[in-house]
C-alpha cells in the first residue's frame, strides 16, 4: 500500500486527510506498515477508530524516519485530532516533513507561518533508563532461570549450549527469551514477531532463519542479532536491549533509549535480569553507531 498526503484543501478546510493515496512516497523500511495501522485508526476503517492511538503510531513512524507521519501527525495537531491543538508541534513538524522534500507539509506550513514550536514530547530525547536498575554485580540476586523445568529448561539448556558460541553470556540471552515470549516457541505477536526471540521477518531474513518456529533457528537468529547489537552499541546493554525492541534507527536518531513506554519498559525487565549494565562484545562485527561509548573491556 502507498501512502501519501492529502491536499492542501483537506488541511485547511479541517477535513480528515483521506485514507487514499494521491501521491506515491518512498518510505524508510518498516514504516508502511506503521503508516497503514495508524491509517486505519485514524479513520476506523478495518479497525476501532482511535485517533489518540492513531498519533502515537504516526509519532513511531516519524521518528523511525517517515516525513509521511510526521507530516499527518503535524496535521493533526493543527487540528486537533487525537491531540490537544498546537499550531507549534504542527509546525515543527511540517518542518521536519519539508526537510525530507514533503511538498505537502511545505503548503500546509504556509497555512500557520507565524507559528513556532518544539517536536511533540513522543519525539524529543530522554534521559536513558536511571542506572540504578541494573546492578554492576550480577551476585547482588539469585539467578533467575537457575531453577527451570519442564519446556523452559530445555530452553534454557539449548541456550546455555549455543549462546557461548555467538559470544552472548546465556543469562542475557535468556532475559530477551522471557520478556520476548516467556518461553513460549510459538509465540506470535500483533507485529508477526515469531518463536521464543520474537524475530520479524525483516530480521530473520536477515539472519537467515528458515524457521521462526525451530527452537534452534529461532535461537540461532535472535543470538545473531544480539551480538551484532551488542558489537554496533559497542556493550552497552541498555542500548542494545532498546534496539532489540525498538529498533537502531530509533535508537540512533533518539540518541539513547527512545522514550516510547513499551521500549522503556521492556528495557527495565531485560535489564533487572539481566543485572550488568555491560556486556563483552567483538568490535570486528560491525562498525560501532555514533551513540555508543567504549566499553571498559571487550575481547
Amino acid at each position: 500500500m502507498s501512502l501519501a498526503a492529502p491536499g492542501v484543501a483537506a488541511v485547511t478546510e479541517g477535513i480528515d486527510p483521506p485514507a487514499a493515496p494521491l501521491v506515491p512516497l518512498r518510505e524508510p523500511a518498516g514504516t508502511t506498515e506503521q503508516l497503514a495501522r495508524a491509517l486505519a485508526y485514524e479513520h476506523g476503517e478495518g479497525l476501532p477508530k482511535d485517533q489518540r492511538l492513531a498519533a502515537a503510531i504516526y509519532c513511531e513512524a516519524a521518528v523511525n524516519g517517515s516525513a509521511e507521519a510526521a507530516f499527518r501527525l503535524g496535521w493533526m495537531y493543527a487540528n486537533g485530532r487525537g491531540v490537544e491543538h498546537d499550531d507549534g508541534v504542527a509546525a515543527a513538524l511540517y518542518d521536519l516533513a519539508a526537510a525530507e522534500g514533503h511538498m505537502y507539509a511545505v503548503k500546509a506550513r504556509e497555512q500557520i507561518a507565524g507559528a513556532r514550536g518544539l517536536l511533540p514530547d513522543c519525539m524529543r530525547p530522554v534521559d536513558p533508563p536511571p542506572r540504578d536498575i541494573v546492578a554492576e554485580d550480577e551476585d547482588e540476586s539469585p539467578d533467575p532461570f537457575g531453577d527451570l523445568s519442564g519446556e523452559r529448561k530445555k530452553v534454557a539448556d539449548l541456550v546455555n549450549e549455543v549462546a557461548p558460541r555467538y559470544g552472548i553470556e546465556p543469562r542475557l540471552a535468556l532475559a530477551v527469551i522471557a520478556v520476548e515470549s516467556n518461553f513460549v516457541a510459538t509465540a506470535r505477536s500483533v507485529r508477526d514477531a515469531r518463536g521464543l526471540m520474537q524475530l520479524i521477518p525483516a530480521t530473520a531474513a536477515r539472519f537467515n532463519v528458515r524457521n521462526p518456529y525451530d527452537m534452534r533457528d529461532n535461537v540461532r537468529g535472535g543470538l545473531s542479532y544480539l551480538r551484532w547489537l551488542l558489537a554496533y552499541y559497542q556493550g552497552e546493554v541498555t542500548l542494545a536491549a532498546a534496539a532489540y525492541n525498538a529498533g537502531e534507527g530509533a535508537v540512533d536518531r533518539y540518541r539513547g533509549v527512545p522514550p516510547f513506554p513499551e521500549t522503556r519498559d521492556y528495557v527495565r525487565r531485560v535489564t533487572r535480569l539481566f543485572r550488568k549494565p555491560r556486556h563483552p562484545y567483538d568490535p570486528t562485527v560491525v562498525e560501532p553507531s555514533v551513540v555508543a561509548r567504549p566499553a571498559a573491556s571487550s575481547p
